[in-house]
């Protein structure tokens, strides 16, 4: 008992140093999220686009790598990769529309994972009083990747978008709260 309220209280304090940034994140993404909510195709696209260039971006880095690497295999194998990179990036950079479908499927683990992570933060903070908000954030993200499984693979471009900005509001909001509860 005495290392959960020990515990309880590291965390009451951590929060309280860090209050004013968890504030100000919680806000820029609970706008961000708006703006995706108002413009989802534009907030789809902007994520395939952004994906296309960080994996081609990633190709040309790792093919320049390759031929540092020492030994046949091991060479190929990175050169093989590398390309398969870059092949994938300037697939997704030209038909961002045509890759929104890998992208939903990613989007939808990404949120069942930050679901989990907000789910467990809010045991950690049932004591304080925003332990609520961390729970809603998560269970909305748990929530919203059930939508993405069951509504592949027709769910469309706007959906994405819309989806993201929900999570980023109702993380934002999370952030927001939980920063309030320890001031």
């Amino acid at each position: 008992m005495a290392d959960t309220m020990s515990s309880g209280g590291l965390l009451h304090s951590r929060l309280q140093t860090g209050s004013k940034r968890l504030f100000w994140l919680g806000v820029a993404m609970t706008v961000v999220g708006a703006v995706a909510i108002g413009f989802p195709i534009v907030a789809t696209i902007a994520t395939a686009l952004f994906v296309g260039w960080m994996v081609l971006l990633a190709g040309v880095f790792l093919f320049v790598g390759s031929f540092h690497i020492h030994g046949t295999g091991p060479f190929f194998g990175a050169l093989l990769m590398a390309l398969l990179m870059i092949a994938g990036g300037v697939f997704l950079l030209f038909n961002p529309i045509a890759g929104a479908l890998a992208l939903t499927i990613v989007l939808g683990v990404l949120f069942l994972v930050q679901g989990a992570f907000e789910i467990a933060f809010a045991s950690e903070m049932r004591p304080h009083s925003a332990w609520v908000w961390m729970l809603t954030s998560g269970g909305a993200s748990v929530l919203l990747a059930l939508v993405i499984a069951f509504g592949l693979p027709g769910i469309s471009l706007v959906a994405i978008g819309i989806l993201l900005g929900i999570n980023f509001v109702t993380t934002g909001l999370g952030y927001i709260f939980a920063s309030r509860a320890s001031a």
